[in-house]
């Protein structure tokens, strides 16, 4: 038997994937925008072919949820919110096509909010909601390994298995590698301890995570030298730098051995001119450099990965 339990409220339609799935309670519905369908919501079922239940978390004593008990909900392009169980639905939805199942809230007071990053892998905009966020973004749209990125596409729905209470969570930041396997992650704007709820969430997530092939992480900030560099990088991620002025030859054979930063801009060509395609070509790896290092006209840039093992190509072609 399937019993459904809704808190708080829902807005907009709302499908339970999965034949024969009967909900019960009581749960009342807002009238559109359907941006935020539902609060909590989580579906019991007992099937043999489910496994017996993901790894203990050992946060407080705490067990991880069974497997079966983890619920995805996630977003069809029609707004329509679908609730599926999570070893059903991570291997097969393409979460990193997803739009947010719940907005990143505005907090009054802070000097910052949500926005918009734009990717060099997806070639489309991606939210975020706080600079940590921002750059652990670009630090992943760097990473040549990594095919497809979202934010918050999917709520994950448990049910405490010691006191019964429906708990959520929505992490941060879908990433696709290029192997087919995934990183969920959330984005702590400093290394300090996570508090209780987030250090139980962290368990599940990474048991369920861990069920289906996936990771989850919390995401260390960078160092300050490492994400500053990444910042100044990421201002020449768009593909129009590869090779503006026809230059991407000259520079990659220029750096063909290490040789100083300035030094070999100057050799390539007008410096001006040169400088984007070099930095484009440090951003995509085509070039390499020590980024823990401040980036400066003496920093030693040498080559990076073969042009067959670059993503650019495959961008452009999209």
């Amino acid at each position: 038997m399937l019993r459904g339990i809704l808190g708080a409220r829902a807005h907009g339609p709302l499908t339970w994937a999965g034949a024969g799935v009967g909900v019960t309670g009581r749960f009342a519905c807002a009238a559109p925008p359907a941006w935020t369908c539902l609060e909590h919501v989580i579906i019991e079922s007992h099937h043999a072919e489910v496994p017996a239940g993901l790894p203990a978390a050992a946060e407080g004593g705490h067990p991880a949820p069974e497997a079966g008990s983890v619920e995805a909900v996630f977003a069809h392009a029609d707004g329509t919110r679908v609730q599926r169980r999570w070893l059903e639905a991570a291997p097969v939805v393409r979460f990193e096509d997803l739009e947010p199942v719940a907005p990143f809230p505005t907090v009054p007071g802070r000097r910052w909010g949500p926005g918009w990053w734009w990717s060099a892998t997806t070639h489309r905009h991606i939210a975020h909601g706080s600079q940590a966020m921002c750059l652990q973004l670009m630090v992943l749209d760097r990473d040549v390994q990594v095919v497809g990125l979202s934010a918050r596409p999917v709520r994950l729905l448990w049910r405490e298995p010691q006191g019964g209470r429906v708990l959520t969570w929505v992490p941060q930041i879908f990433a696709r590698y290029a192997d087919g396997t995934a990183l969920l992650a959330d984005c702590p704007a400093t290394a300090a301890p996570a508090g209780a709820r987030a250090r139980r969430a962290a368990h599940t997530l990474a048991a369920a995570c861990h069920a289906v092939g996936f990771r989850y992480r919390r995401l260390a900030p960078p160092e300050g030298v490492l994400a500053a560099n990444v910042r100044w990088l990421a201002g020449y991620r768009h593909p129009r730098h590869r090779d503006q002025f026809g230059l991407e030859q000259p520079v990659l054979e220029a750096f063909a051995t290490a040789r100083p930063l300035m030094e070999g801009a100057q050799s390539a060509g007008d410096v001006l001119a040169v400088l984007p395609v070099l930095y484009h070509a440090l951003w995509s790896g085509r070039l390499s450099a020590d980024l823990t290092r401040p980036l400066g006209e003496h920093t030693p840039v040498g080559p990076g990965r073969t042009t067959s093992d670059s993503r650019d190509g495959e961008r452009d072609a999209r």
